[in-house]
């Protein structure tokens, strides 16, 4: 069931290098308000072939993806991401690390506070699911200090849940040598609705002992390109549109299940 490597042959399209906060030095934003992109990604278990950064690796693929696409259009940065996060769900696994909801959502405010002093606006781009409850009450409470914040999730069309082919074709793509396709897995592949209730009472673990919710067979580097430039492309659009919703979600919703924390509350 282990996903086929790349082609070794394959030359991927060139994208240009996104304007990094990190590469900066202060003069360099004197007299700039610019828009800021923080990747929001998670570090926890990925399935036994995946690996622990992917939803931070994700976020930070489409953040900046999108940010080339504006060059030249909006000043626009990106932030070094932030990779720990809400993850109770997956803490029956090692190698998790999650700092818990209320944590989380203190440290995108003062995140959000300290970057907007001198930033124009900041837009949080979520590469974790759960990571939610969060930041949608740490944007919203941004917002109602009047700081231009928002939130955006990585939520490909048609994805499945957890570590199955939309994950593992993205890692595929962005880091092929990290995907461990000999022991990749399927899990169970119920719409995440269906496996809600059994999710919330007894975690990932519980309902799947790989950590995977989803089979990632068949998953391929080329369908990863197109769904992080598919991403990228939409980002792009709700950034020029700049459309927020109360709640701080910027553009138009997409329809996908989200799996909701468990484990106490984290």
């Amino acid at each position: 069931m282990a996903p086929p490597p790349a082609p070794a042959a394959r030359v991927w399209p060139r994208h240009r290098t996104a304007a990094r906060l990190a590469d900066l030095t202060w003069p360099d934003l004197d007299d700039r308000r610019p828009l800021v992109l923080l990747p929001l990604g998670s570090c926890e278990q990925h399935g036994p072939h995946l690996p622990l950064d992917t939803d931070t690796a994700v976020a930070s693929a489409v953040a900046e993806r999108a940010a080339t696409r504006l060059h030249g259009t909006l000043d626009v940065l990106v932030a070094p991401a932030q990779p720990y996060a809400a993850s109770g769900e997956h803490e029956g696994f090692p190698g998790t690390v999650s700092i818990g909801h209320t944590a989380l959502s203190l440290l995108v405010t003062e995140i959000g506070r300290s970057i907007l002093r001198w930033a124009g606006r900041l837009l949080v781009v979520n590469g974790h699911g759960s990571n939610l409850t969060s930041l949608s009450t740490a944007v919203a409470g941004l917002r109602e200090e009047e700081r231009d914040a928002a939130w955006w999730p990585c939520a490909p069309k048609n994805s499945d849940a957890h570590a199955g082919r939309t994950e593992t074709s993205m890692m595929l793509r962005l880091r092929h040598s990290a995907v461990r396709g000999e022991r990749a897995v399927a899990g169970p592949t119920d719409p995440v609705h269906l496996l809600m209730d059994r999710l919330v009472a007894e975690s990932v673990r519980g309902v799947s002992p790989s950590g995977v919710l989803g089979d990632p067979s068949g998953a391929r580097a080329s369908e990863g390109e197109r769904l992080l430039d598919r991403m990228a492309d939409r980002l792009a659009e709700d950034i020029r549109a700049w459309r927020v919703s109360e709640r701080g979600r910027l553009g138009l919703p997409e329809r996908r299940p989200v799996i909701a924390p468990a484990g106490g509350g984290r």
